[in-house]
């Protein structure tokens, strides 16, 4: 099978050749051409060069030409703040008070700059591979986007003591975030990753999600012209599974901190699951190690298929050595092999 198969047999819930490897280097990119974050995420050809080198050398089933979050809150008119050995991160709050929200309008896709060469590149590479990959676009939620927009205290605040101007912010972010997710489809991504963090029972009660992240999954995902794979940046899910799934998206991002047995089994039949490898703790991995962590992944959640083997954060940190992800590639290919007669035996 080549990797578009693989991945669509396995999002339909069927056992494929193996398990995909979906290794999101967006920030091996930059190492990989020995430049800045800054320099390589400002022009599309590094990019896609990095992008293509990376696929030869990790043999993933997925290509990520994502750059960094506070890409979006640039397009709103903020900054971001560079650092040389990761991502960076959003700059001052665009919005200093809740009555700010007021004078805000959704960023034209067009006239925001900043986002262009993400969809150059996404169009490159799909020139370059065709449908044989599948190549993932990204946007951050409208509900999380906040989160950067104005900080997180001032946030939760807003959502507490200003429902009015919050749904307001929610009007405009999602017209902002449908239309980047369908820029992303056009230009020949396959799927959207909606990164919503601040939807995960990590940040959030359940019961005010239901009332709110909830609520604009489900408004925003359905006019988005694509499948969706929804992740909680290594957050909980099992909690509020139920309603993930009703949000109609195919994959849920899986944290390496879930109870991995629950979630498969609430999961099975209903909804992928993409993880969980443990983004902070691989940055000390050994060979061995690895190894150890992509076949204990592989046991949890992959019987049956509806498994991608990813991070769990949806972005390798900078740190990681590339012997750790080659291992990991080894390891996928090697443990992942269906049918898993090995998990069985092993379990005795």
């Amino acid at each position: 099978m080549d990797s578009m198969t693989r991945t669509l047999t396995t999002l339909g819930h069927r056992a494929p050749d193996r398990v995909p490897l979906f290794l999101l280097t967006n920030l091996q990119g930059p190492k990989a051409l020995g430049l800045t974050p800054k320099a390589h995420f400002a022009d599309a050809r590094n990019v896609i060069e990095s992008q293509i080198r990376l696929a030869a050398r990790y043999q993933s089933d997925c290509l990520f030409p994502f750059s960094y979050a506070s890409l979006e809150i640039e397009a709103w008119g903020g900054e971001s703040i560079f650092i040389d050995d990761g991502p960076p991160n959003a700059g001052a709050p665009i919005i200093q008070r809740p009555e700010d929200i007021l004078r805000l309008t959704p960023p034209s896709i067009d006239a925001a700059r900043c986002l262009h060469p993400s969809l150059e590149a996404i169009a490159a590479l799909k020139a370059h591979f065709g449908a044989s990959i599948p190549i993932i676009g990204t946007i951050v939620s409208p509900f999380s986007l906040p989160a950067m927009q104005m900080g997180m205290g001032a946030y939760l605040d807003l959502i507490y003591e200003r429902p009015d101007l919050w749904a307001r912010l929610m009007e405009i972010n999602e017209v902002f975030g449908v239309a980047w997710a369908n820029a992303q489809l056009q230009a020949g991504a396959t799927a959207i990753c909606y990164f919503d963090p601040v939807s995960s029972p990590t940040m959030l009660p359940p019961a005010l999600y239901r009332q709110t992240g909830h609520v604009v999954a489900r408004r925003v995902l359905p006019q988005i012209k694509g499948p969706t794979a929804t992740h909680f940046a290594s957050g909980l899910a099992l909690p509020v599974l139920d309603e993930v799934i009703a949000t109609g998206t195919a994959a849920l991002g899986v944290s390496a901190l879930e109870d991995l047995g629950a979630l498969k089994a609430a999961a099975r039949g209903r909804l992928s699951l993409l993880g969980a490898l443990n983004g902070v703790e691989m940055r000390r991995w050994t060979p061995a190690e690895a190894e150890a962590a992509v076949k204990a992944n592989i046991a949890a959640l992959a019987p049956g298929g509806g498994f991608i083997l990813s991070d769990n954060h949806g972005e390798i940190p900078w740190q990681v050595e590339d012997e750790t992800l080659l291992a990991i590639s080894e390891a996928a290919r090697r443990w992942g092999q269906y049918p898993l007669t090995w998990v069985d035996d092993e379990r005795g």
